[in-house]
C-alpha cells in the first residue's frame, strides 16, 4: 500500500488467532509514537501521523479476528492543542481523510462508529463528517469502534459532575452507576485492557473513570509498527492475568477458607508458576473464561495549565 512521502507497506496474510482462554470484551489503545517513528526515519512528523492513520484498518481487523466487541482508540487529546498550529491542522485533515476513506469499509463490515470527546472546537464541516459517519453506522452490531478525538478524562468527569448538579440530583442519590450514566462512554462497557504503544508507562488523561480495574500493557513498539504479533502478545498476556477486582480469585478464596477450617492447602500450591510478562501486573495462566463481555496523532505528554479550547466532553452517538 503506497503512503504519503513514498513509504510502502507490505501486504501480509495474518496467521489465525491464538487459542486463548479469555478475550477482553473491550480494548482501549493509547496510540503513541508517531513522531518518534518519523524522526527515526528522518521524516517530517506528519509522515508518522499519516502512517499511523493507515495502520488503523488492519488493527481493527485483527481485534475483530479475536471477537473483541469494543475497541477505543485515543486519537487526539485535549492537550494536543498545545502542538504547533500546522501539526494540529494536519491532524484535523487526517481525521477528515480517515472518515472519507474508512467509513464505508466500517459500515460494510458491520462496525459501529462512535465519538468520545468534544466536537465543538472542530470546524463545522468536520463536525458534520463525524456525525454523518456515526449516523451511517449507527445500527451495526459486529463491533463498536470508539474514536476519542479532543477527549480528556478529567474534563469528562468535570462535565459529568456539572450535568449532575444541573439536574438537581440530591447528594445521597449520587451513585457510581449514576455518574457512569453521565459519562461520554455511557452505553459502552468499561475497558478490560488498556494498551499503550511506544513504551510509556502513563495513562495520559485517558478513560480515568472507566479504567479503574482495567489491565494495563505497555510495549516499546511505535504505533505505525504496531501489528498482528503485538496484538497477539497483548491478548496472550491479558489471558494470563488474574483479575481480582479487589477480592480474591476462586482458588485463593477456597484455599483461605480451607485454612480457616483447619485445612492447610496453601494458595501458592493451587496456582501454576507465573510466566514472565512485560506488562505491569504479574501474568498467571488462567484455565477458564471470565464473565467480562485514529492513530491520527500520538497523544501528547501531559502538561497542566496550558490554554486550549473548551474541553467539555460529550459523546457523539
Amino acid at each position: 500500500m503506497a503512503t504519503a512521502f513514498g513509504l510502502r507497506r507490505k501486504k501480509t496474510i495474518a496467521p489465525p488467532p491464538l487459542p486463548l482462554d479469555r478475550i477482553p470484551r473491550h480494548v482501549a489503545v493509547i496510540m503513541d509514537g508517531n513522531g518518534r517513528w518519523a524522526r527515526s526515519r528522518s521524516l517530517p512528523r506528519m509522515a508518522g501521523h499519516r502512517a499511523g492513520s493507515e495502520n488503523i484498518r488492519p488493527i481493527i481487523q485483527r481485534f475483530a479476528d479475536y471477537d473483541v466487541r469494543y475497541l477505543t482508540l485515543y486519537a487526539f487529546s485535549t492537550e494536543n492543542w498545545e502542538r504547533p498550529n500546522d501539526e494540529v491542522k494536519g491532524l484535523m485533515r487526517l481525521l477528515s481523510r480517515f472518515l472519507k476513506r474508512e467509513t464505508s469499509h466500517l459500515h460494510e463490515n458491520g462496525i459501529r462508529l462512535v465519538h468520545l470527546g468534544d466536537l465543538s472546537p472542530l470546524k463545522p464541516k468536520l463536525q458534520q463528517e463525524v456525525r454523518d459517519a456515526i449516523e451511517l453506522t449507527r445500527n451495526n452490531d459486529k463491533m463498536t469502534l470508539a474514536i476519542a478525538f479532543n477527549y480528556g478524562g478529567r474534563a469528562e468527569i468535570v462535565e459529568a459532575v456539572r450535568k449532575i448538579v444541573a439536574a438537581g440530583v440530591a447528594p445521597e442519590d449520587v451513585t457510581e452507576e449514576l455518574v457512569a450514566g453521565y459519562m461520554t462512554t455511557d452505553g459502552l462497557p468499561d475497558p478490560d485492557l488498556v494498551i499503550r504503544t511506544a513504551g510509556e508507562m502513563r495513562i495520559s488523561n485517558f478513560l480515568l473513570w472507566q479504567s479503574a480495574y482495567a489491565e494495563f500493557y505497555s510495549l516499546p513498539t511505535y504505533w505505525p509498527d504496531f501489528g498482528t504479533p503485538h496484538i497477539d502478545e497483548c491478548l496472550e498476556a491479558y489471558a494470563q492475568r488474574v483479575r481480582r477486582f479487589g477480592g480474591l480469585p476462586e482458588h485463593e478464596a477456597a484455599a483461605s477458607q480451607n485454612g480457616a477450617n483447619g485445612h492447610h492447602t496453601s494458595a501458592a500450591a493451587a496456582v501454576p508458576h507465573p510466566r514472565p510478562s512485560n506488562g505491569l501486573a504479574p501474568a498467571h495462566p488462567v484455565r477458564h473464561r471470565s464473565d467480562s463481555d485514529v492513530s491520527l496523532g500520538e497523544v501528547s505528554k501531559d502538561r497542566a495549565g496550558a490554554s486550549r479550547p473548551s474541553a467539555a466532553n460529550g459523546r457523539s452517538a
